[in-house]
């Protein structure tokens, strides 16, 4: 009978993992987390805040937008599922520097914080243009339904 080495794939295994080498130079993460820590005035959250003396410490704004940027460029839009890729997938964990807000917490912060959010988005793109990130082919931001005509039935024929 055949000796095999035994199959340990539903076993765990603890890796040690360095959160800051997770995310590699010339990707839209490493860029994302550059454009955030280093190029957005973000003391305009600050204003809303008032736990120096008391209550419970913050998530820090800049956490929360590289978290919510990057799930909404993946097309996770849900708090739910962002707070869950923050649980298990890697790059949320790097970006976030593993914090784990809850999904209310990230709710909350983008209900509260959308007028803060929304100059930032323009930011983001001034940004990306004057580094040279953006094709200048054709750059859409805009998600709005637009109803048609286009059936299955009708499209594809010569008609």
């Amino acid at each position: 009978m055949a000796n095999y080495k035994p199959d340990l794939s539903c076993q765990s295994k603890f890796i040690p993992v360095d959160f800051s080498q997770q995310i590699m130079p010339g990707t839209f993460e490493y860029a994302l987390a550059h454009i955030v820590e280093d190029h957005l005035d973000l003391s305009g959250f600050d204003r809303w805040y008032h736990n120096d003396k008391t209550g419970a410490a913050a998530y820090p704004p800049s956490v929360m937008l590289k978290i919510i940027l990057f799930a909404y460029s993946r097309g996770l839009i849900s708090s739910r599922k962002i707070a869950n890729a923050c649980e298990t997938n890697i790059t949320f964990m790097s970006l976030s520097g593993d914090v784990q807000p809850h999904f209310t917490s990230i709710a909350g912060f983008v209900a509260k914080m959308k007028d803060q959010i929304e100059p930032l988005f323009t930011q983001v793109l001034l940004i990306c243009d004057r580094e040279g990130l953006i094709g200048r082919n054709m750059f859409a931001i805009d998600g709005c339904k637009i109803k048609s005509n286009a059936s299955k039935e009708w499209s594809g024929t010569f008609e």
